[in-house]
């Protein structure tokens, strides 16, 4: 089946032109999206996810379907997985000739260098974090408010006229539970002696 897409940057704009155009393409279905390219556009979503392996997308020219290069790639990329072919009727794009193909292939180069350009950024990131003394993952050591609790909760526990039990130092500080008691102590490099306080 073909399917049509015409899109409108506003309400008031007529999409007869492009319509008349696809149909003329032989598209059978069409969907029309009345909205401004930076936007949500439902229709676009909805013909995405309707199309089936074997159907082609028919658009009146590229900048109807996608807002940037790298939406095009995307979408081509979308099309690819599904089996779906694209015409693009002003461009005289069409994926089921070898100009198309190599259309597609273009559009597959660019989609895999901007994939190495992304993964080359990140482990150049992690590097010159690495030399910095940084490394990814989760932060180590307590917060700046959990640091604040820790010395308090170490100069109550080394106090040789505590009487307070785990639970009742827990209380005190509004601690959930003595394992985060234990964490905040050993960060303090107290030493938890049996663990005898209850």
């Amino acid at each position: 089946m073909f399917l049509g897409y015409a899109r409108v940057s506003t309400k008031e704009q007529n999409v007869d032109l492009q319509i008349d155009a696809l149909k003329k393409a032989g598209a059978e279905k069409i969907f029309t999206d009345k909205i401004s390219a930076v936007k949500e556009r439902p229709e676009l979503e909805l013909m995405l996810d309707f199309a089936r392996s074997g159907d082609t997308i028919v658009v009146w020219k590229l900048d109807r379907i996608a807002r940037s290069l790298k939406h095009l790639i995307e979408i081509v990329e979308r099309l690819k997985e599904k089996g779906v072919g694209f015409v693009s009727v002003t461009e005289a794009i069409d994926t089921a000739t070898p100009l198309g193909q190599f259309f597609l292939q273009i559009t597959g180069a660019f989609a895999e260098l901007d994939r190495n350009l992304i993964i080359e950024r990140t482990h150049a990131g992690l590097k010159a974090a690495k030399e910095r003394g940084r490394v990814g993952g989760r932060k180590k050591g307590l917060s700046k408010e959990a640091e604040k609790k820790a010395k308090a909760v170490k100069k109550i526990y080394l106090d040789p006229e505590n009487t307070l039990s785990m639970d009742e130092i827990c209380k005190l500080f509004n601690i959930g539970s003595k394992a985060t008691l234990y964490r905040y102590l050993r960060a303090e490099n107290v030493e938890i002696k049996g663990k005898k306080k209850k």
